[in-house]
Formats: structure tokens, sequence, C-alpha cells
């Protein structure tokens, strides 16, 4: 199978007039906003119910709220904090990709020393989180941070890139279970790591076959460009098969009731979906599959957790 080609010109990037805030100056919406578009704040859905079902799995029903409203500070931060700093690491490759030609770093809208200063007052802010919650999630910080960061270099040398970012996300529901209960971590949240882990991997194979004549091109080592498109498909259809089996073994692990067994088979139609839709030489719904049908899965787990949880 072969992906339509596509030129690979050197892009010059629009011009834009740089939002007054410069993050140490005065307050502007239109620098806010270009930072939100910078680390597509949008995505936050994808780990934040993760933490928030670990929460409530440590938990054995709702925490308490000071401990969730830490939680997703700490989470928000350190979301932020990693595409911030993935953007810096791959402006080189994102000025010369058409498909990235748009990114604010590209087009001078937010300015390198203003991604490193959002980026290191993110990483401060999840320190902070962090702090106020316990002094295990203190201690486990800055490795979190180290973890996030390093995986924007994986794909220089890699195509275990896609299941190191997988992991960066399967954190979530880990730091959830640690910020209720961080003297020990139940089955269940491990489950629900390797769930994410491999769920995220196959969802960014899926994302990556847009740069697959890209990666070709510059050698970066997606699991496209290093074993073509249909092995990279039946991969990814691999790793939702697994994502679903280590689905069914969190309720096991963490004593879920059946409302947890019911979404459970709804998410893994969910899957079988996106991977019946998902077609390298057809990338028409790729953001269907990316994100319409994927925020709709991480709600439905946290939502199954719950009531499997207080029922």
């Amino acid at each position: 199978m072969k992906l339509a080609r596509f030129p690979l010109p050197h892009v010059t990037p629009p011009s834009f007039r740089r939002p007054s805030c410069k993050l140490c100056g005065r307050f502007s919406l239109r620098g806010f906003v270009s930072f939100c578009r910078m680390i597509r704040i949008e995505h936050s859905i994808f780990a934040l119910p993760y933490a928030w079902a670990g929460a409530v799995m440590a938990a054995g029903g709702l925490p308490p709220w000071d401990k969730l409203a830490l939680l997703t500070v700490a989470m928000v931060g350190v979301r932020s904090f990693a595409m911030g700093i993935n953007r810096i690491f791959d402006l080189p490759f994102d000025r010369e990709n058409p498909r990235t030609a748009g990114r604010q770093l590209v087009t001078g809208e937010i300015s390198v020393r203003q991604a490193w200063i959002f980026s290191l007052v993110m990483a401060a802010i999840f320190v902070g989180a962090c702090a106020a919650i316990n002094m295990v999630c203190l201690i486990l910080s800055l490795p979190a941070l180290i973890f996030a960061a390093v995986y924007s270099l994986t794909k220089r040398f890699t195509a275990i890139c896609h299941f190191w970012l997988g992991a960066t996300l399967g954190l979530a529901p880990l730091a959830g279970a640690l910020s209720v209960h961080p003297e020990s971590l139940g089955l269940g949240p491990i489950m629900l790591f390797f769930a994410v882990t491999f769920w995220v991997g196959a969802f960014d194979i899926y994302y990556s076959f847009q740069d697959y004549d890209f990666d070709v091109a510059f050698r970066l080592c997606s699991v496209p460009a290093l074993h073509g498109p249909d092995t990279a498909l039946a991969i990814a259809g691999f790793s939702h098969a697994v994502t679903s089996i280590f689905l069914l073994l969190t309720g096991l692990a963490a004593g879920l009731s059946w409302p947890w067994y019911v979404l459970w088979a709804g998410v893994s139609l969910i899957l079988f979906w996106e991977h019946h839709l998902m077609r390298p030489q057809d990338l028409s719904r790729v953001n269907m599959v990316f994100f319409t049908l994927n925020g709709i899965i991480s709600p439905l787990v946290l939502v199954g957790v719950i009531l499997g949880v207080v029922l």
C-alpha cells in the first residue's frame, strides 16, 4: 500500500504581528489564546479523565475536592510544559513540514524565548501543585518532567516514540492514585497505565500517517516511515486490541462493578470502529478518528470507573 506523495518544499511562514503579551509584559487576550493554541489546550481531555479515574479508584469513591483541584492543576501544568518543549525541540522540522507551517513558533506569533519562559512557568506550577498534594508526588515530579520532555526527542532515533507518548499520558492514572494514597499503588491504576499507553500509541500511529512522506524524507522514526503503512496499520490495530484487554483487566484488578463492563464493551466497539475508519490511503477522516472518537473514550472510562466504584 502506498500513500499519496506530496512535495516537500521549504516553507516560508506567513508573517504575524506578535501578540502584545510577552509572558512578562501586560496581559493580552490574543497572547493568551496564542499560547492555548500552541499547546492545543483542548487535547487536555485525553489525559485529565484518566488522572481523575486513578484518584477515584484509589479513594474507593469520590476523592476530596482539594486533591482533585490540585491534581487538575498539576496535570494541566505538566501537559502544557510537555507541549511547549515539544514545539521548541521540533521547530527545525516544523519549519520544513507543510502541515505544520502555521504553528505559532514557525510563524513568529510566539517567540522561542516566550515558549521557553512559558514551559518553565508551567513546570514550576506542576512542581508546586505536586508539593501541595504530598511528598511522594513532589519527589516524582522531576522524573515526570524529564520523561515528558524526552518524548520530544524520541522520534529522531526510535519508532517506540508513539508508545513513549502513550506512557507519558499513561502516568495520569498513576498520578491520580498517588495523589490520594501515596503510600501504595493499586493494581487497577497500573492496568489503566498500560491501557492508556497502548491506546495513545495506536492513535498516534494513525496521526503520523499525515507525515509519512515528510518522515521518510527527513529520516524520522515513525512506525509508518520505518515499517510501511500496512504494517503500521496492523500494529495500531493490535495496540487497540491490547488496550481493550488492559481496560478489562483494570476493572477486574480494581474490583469494579457491572457498569464498568458495559462501558468497557462500548469503548472496545469505538476502538474497533476507529480501526475500521482509518485508512492510510484516505486521510479524510483522521481528525474524526484522532479527536472526536478518542475524545469520547477518556470520559467514558472515567464514568465507567466512577459508576463501577459507587454502584
